[in-house]
C-alpha cells in the first residue's frame, strides 16, 4: 500500500464487483478506508475482506442505491466509522435495453433511478457533512480538497440505439456534474465524471445465446453484448482491445488523487480511443 489517499474516507457505489471492485481496491491500495457498497451483502463482505487483507480499512452498506434511505445510510456510514467523507463515487448502475417502441415505464424509471437520481440523493445527503467540514477547514485556514467522480458511459456522450434510457441517465450524470462542481467549488470539492468505452464486465460479457442474466431486485434482467459485437467493437478501439476493470479504476483514481486539485466539472472518456 502507499499513501496518496492516507487518512482519506471513501464511498463507493456498486463495489462488491467488476470496476466498483476495482475502485475500492485501488483507492485502498492508495491509503483510503472504503465505505463498500453492493445491492447483496455477500459481494460486499468479499470487497471489505480484500480490503483488509492489504492492510487497509472498510466498512460494509450494503442494499440498493435506489431504496428509500439509502443516501442517508451510506454517508452516515462513512462518518459513523470513520470520522468523515473525503471521496464519493457514484459506481453503482446495470443496463435494461430496449428500443424506444419497446422500452416500458418501468424499464425507463429503474435505469434513470439508480444512474441518475440515486447519485443526486447521494450528493445531497452528503451535502451538511461536507459544508460543515469545509467551513471549519476554512476558519482554520486550511484548503482541504474533496472529490466526487460520477460514472457516465460514451452511451450518455455519444448515444446508443437500444439503450434511451441508459444514454439518457449517463448523459444527466454529465449535467450533474458540471453543475455540483460550480455549486461545491466554494467548498473545495473537485466533481468530474469518467465516461467508460467498452469494459469487459460480466454486464458486457454475454454468451452467443444472448442469455446472461442478473438478477435486481427480484427480477431477472439480460445483460451482455453478443461475443461478436464485441469483436466487431474491438476492431473498432484503436487501442486494439477492450478495457479491463483494473484500468477503468485507474481512470476513477486520476481525479481523486491531490495531482487533480484544479480540475473540476470536466469528464474523461476511458475507452482506448474508441467513441460513438
Amino acid at each position: 500500500m502507499t499513501t496518496r489517499l492516507n487518512g482519506r474516507v471513501a464511498l463507493v457505489t456498486g463495489s462488491g464487483r467488476g470496476i466498483g471492485r476495482e475502485i475500492a481496491l485501488k483507492l485502498a491500495s492508495e491509503g483510503a478506508r472504503v465505505v463498500v457498497n453492493d445491492l447483496d451483502a455477500d459481494p460486499a463482505a468479499e470487497t471489505a475482506g480484500m480490503i483488509r487483507d492489504m492492510g487497509g480499512e472498510a466498512a460494509i452498506c450494503a442494499g440498493s442505491v435506489t431504496e428509500d434511505g439509502f443516501a442517508q445510510r451510506f454517508v452516515d456510514t462513512g462518518v459513523e466509522t470513520f470520522g468523515g467523507l473525503d471521496i464519493i463515487v457514484n459506481n453503482a448502475g446495470y443496463t435494461w435495453d430496449s428500443v424506444v417502441q419497446k422500452m416500458t415505464d418501468e424499464q425507463w424509471h429503474a435505469i434513470i433511478n439508480v444512474h441518475l437520481t440515486a447519485p443526486f440523493q447521494i450528493l445531497r445527503a452528503a451535502a451538511p457533512v461536507i459544508r460543515d467540514k469545509a467551513r471549519a477547514e476554512a476558519e482554520a485556514g486550511q484548503e482541504v480538497f474533496r472529490k466526487v467522480v460520477n460514472i457516465s458511459s460514451i452511451a450518455g456522450t455519444g448515444g446508443n440505439a437500444g439503450q434511451i434510457n441508459y444514454s439518457a441517465a449517463k448523459a444527466g450524470i454529465i449535467g450533474l456534474t458540471r453543475t455540483m462542481a460550480k455549486e461545491w467549488g466554494r467548498y473545495k470539492v473537485n466533481v468530474n465524471a469518467v465516461a467508460f468505452g467498452p469494459i469487459r464486465t460480466r454486464l458486457t460479457e454475454g454468451s452467443a445465446k444472448g442469455d446472461n442474466t442478473i438478477k435486481v431486485e427480484g427480477k431477472d434482467i439480460r445483460v451482455g453484448v453478443s461475443p461478436d459485437l464485441l469483436s466487431q467493437m474491438e476492431t473498432s478501439i484503436p487501442l486494439g482491445r477492450v478495457g479491463t476493470p483494473e484500468e477503468a479504476a485507474g481512470a476513477v483514481y486520476l481525479f481523486c488523487a491531490p495531482e487533480s486539485n484544479f480540475i473540476s466539472g470536466q469528464y474523461v472518456i476511458c475507452g482506448g480511443g474508441f467513441v460513438i
